[in-house]
């Protein structure tokens, strides 16, 4: 699946399937994936890595929720995140019910 993405230098994202509810994204333009540090931390990897690999879930109002598959803090998980400034967030900070880690796939 492509999404377009307006944070992202080219604007394409591309979400691939890895394992049941296991996902990696990927940035067509800058061709890093999106990871998550044991820290908590967003950052582009080169490579496809544990980092990588998020658990992708459909809210009960449509949108999607992306959370590190490999890491947790304090036995809570730790989600993708971007402020209204379009930063991305700490995972140690983020919740599935803040607005913060919600998205909104759409088909290219």
């Amino acid at each position: 699946m492509i999404l377009t993405c307006s944070f992202c230098i080219s604007g394409i994202l591309e979400i691939t399937s890895v394992d049941i509810g296991i996902v990696a994204i990927r940035g067509l333009g800058s061709n890093l994936y999106l990871a998550i540090s044991k820290k908590g931390e967003l950052h582009g990897a080169r490579s496809y890595g544990v980092n990588c690999r998020l658990k992708e879930r459909i809210e009960e109002n449509g949108y999607n929720t992306y959370a590190s598959a490999q890491w947790r803090n304090k036995k809570r998980q730790m989600f993708v995140g971007l402020s209204a400034h379009g930063r991305p967030l700490r995972g140690r900070k983020t919740r599935r019910r803040n607005t913060a880690t919600h998205f909104l796939p759409i088909v290219v």
